[in-house]
């Protein structure tokens, strides 16, 4: 398979695949990197895809970069890959995970992918955020004096970042979207994920046994058969034009 290294807007980005005229734009979660996207290339690339993934801030060869994951860099940049993309390929889809997801969602509020596949979407930062204000027995008050507070966790709570959250709720989502959520997430509780797909048309697969990240072989192989599925559908609607 093609594999092209390149940057966007000197943002480290992959692409995988022969040259075609549809691409899925692949964005990580925490911890991830955009050779991730190699797993979905396989699955994509033979189907007349090409698959373009990007390392997210203090991830991949960012991380050890100044850029700071947050929304108020993550979503312009994102806003400038799928500028990118768009003068270059005639269908543009989706895959992204977790706070991936969560970016996607606020970067690109105003697009219509041809598909959307999230992975564990974070679809509710202010409640996650108060979720884990809640784990660290941290009040609004306190994190509002202290502005950070490192957790027992692993997170830093920021007011900066609860405050942003509050102030950008997605009010609106225009891409036709299939979600694969586990039912052991700890980030995204059931009711938040479906209400979510049920405001926006999303048709929610979840995977009982599964876990917030899919890495396990069981849990990818269910991705796998997701993806697929995803697939076919998409292919079978776009043989019937007529349909609503």
């Amino acid at each position: 398979m093609t594999t092209t290294n390149f940057t966007i807007n000197s943002i480290p980005a992959v692409l995988y695949g022969e040259n075609a005229d549809k691409v899925c734009l692949y964005i990580h979660g925490k911890c991830g990197y955009k050779e991730e996207a190699q797993s979905l290339a396989e699955i994509l690339c033979p189907r007349g895809f090409q698959v373009l993934s990007i390392d997210l801030p203090e991830h991949g060869e960012r991380k050890n970069g100044e850029a700071k994951l947050v929304p108020w860099v993550a979503v312009p940049e994102l806003q400038g890959v799928l500028a990118y993309a768009k003068q270059r390929w005639h269908s543009i889809s989706l895959h992204a995970t977790s706070i991936g997801a969560y970016f996607s969602l606020l970067a690109f509020s105003e697009e219509a992918f041809e598909k959307v596949m999230f992975v564990s979407p974070v679809v509710d930062m202010k409640k996650l955020i108060e979720t884990m204000m809640q784990w660290a027995q941290v009040s609004a008050e306190r994190l509002q004096a202290e502005k950070e507070i490192p957790t027992q966790f692993g997170e830093t709570l920021s007011w900066e970042y609860y405050t942003y959250a509050k102030e950008h709720s997605l009010t609106h989502w225009n891409s036709k979207t299939a979600i694969l959520y586990a039912g052991h997430d700890n980030l995204t509780d059931r009711d938040t994920i479906t209400e979510f797909a049920e405001q926006f048309g999303c048709e929610l697969q979840i995977y009982e046994d599964g876990e917030h990240w899919f890495h396990t072989e069981e849990q990818l192989a269910v991705w796998r058969n997701w993806i697929e599925h995803s697939q076919k559908a998409c292919a079978t609607e776009n043989k019937n034009p007529a349909r609503s």
